[in-house]
């Protein structure tokens, strides 16, 4: 299992939210990109970058900083947060980015997904964030009328090969990760399953391990200590 350290970008910097809520928010670096490095000395592979003004409003504020942590690591990089056409994707596999991660996007426009999809193939993802098991979009602040598994079976039909599945009730709250909710995605689909929102210790990464799961997403446990992350990394191999 990949463990996907985060950084959420908001105004060039490394932010949390609780829950999603852009009220809540914790500034915890204003230099994101040694935050990167410093995953990287940790012995982290992978980053998971969100792009939370993005997310809101569907442009590409922190680009610049998401491709000089892309071209000044060596970690495989993916980004999600308001990718909602061809030309912001393409600039930012252009830009150096290894995946892309589309959200509000792969819900509300299916002709986009699919020429994503069949424009770039593996390094388009999917983020499924749930909300009451429904499927949220624009930020998480509207609810689809997706039903989560529902979503998720669609997506695998169109030929998605990795889904961001983010539990937004336990995002930032430090109460442990929906290890039911991932045992039964990992079950039902033949797709690569990253789980995401609280995880929150080591214990929750060696039950996402057993799951069998593809990737586990850690943010704010980094950065308030409660996970350490070279040793996350070595638990989920």
């Amino acid at each position: 299992m990949i463990i996907f350290p985060a950084i959420d970008l908001y105004g060039g910097k490394a932010v949390r939210l609780y829950k999603g809520d852009y009220n809540e928010m914790t500034v915890y670096s204003t230099n994101p990109i040694e935050v990167a490095k410093e995953f990287e000395r940790l012995g982290a592979k992978a980053i998971h970058l969100v792009d939370l003004e993005g997310a809101k409003d569907g442009t590409t504020p922190n680009i610049e900083v998401v491709k000089s942590i892309a071209n000044g690591t060596s970690l495989y990089t993916e980004i999600g947060g308001g990718i909602r056409n061809l030309s912001t994707v393409k600039a930012y596999l252009d830009g150096g980015v290894d995946r892309v991660i589309l959200g509000t996007a792969a819900v509300n426009d299916e002709a986009f997904l699919k020429e994503a999809v069949a424009t770039y193939g593996e390094r388009i993802a999917v983020g499924v964030d749930v909300k009451d098991g429904k499927v949220a979009i624009k930020g998480w602040i509207e609810k689809s009328e997706y039903d989560c598994y529902d979503f998720c079976a669609k997506m695998q039909k169109i030929g998605v090969k990795t889904l961001i599945c983010t539990d937004i009730s336990r995002d930032g709250a430090m109460q442990g990760t929906n290890r039911e909710l991932y045992k039964e995605l990992s079950e039902r689909f033949q797709i690569d399953i990253t789980a995401s929102g609280g995880v929150s210790s080591i214990d929750d990464i060696v039950a996402l391990r057993k799951l069998d799961l593809y990737g586990a997403i850690i943010g704010k446990a980094y950065y308030v200590g409660a996970i350490d992350l070279r040793e996350a990394v070595e638990v989920a191999k």
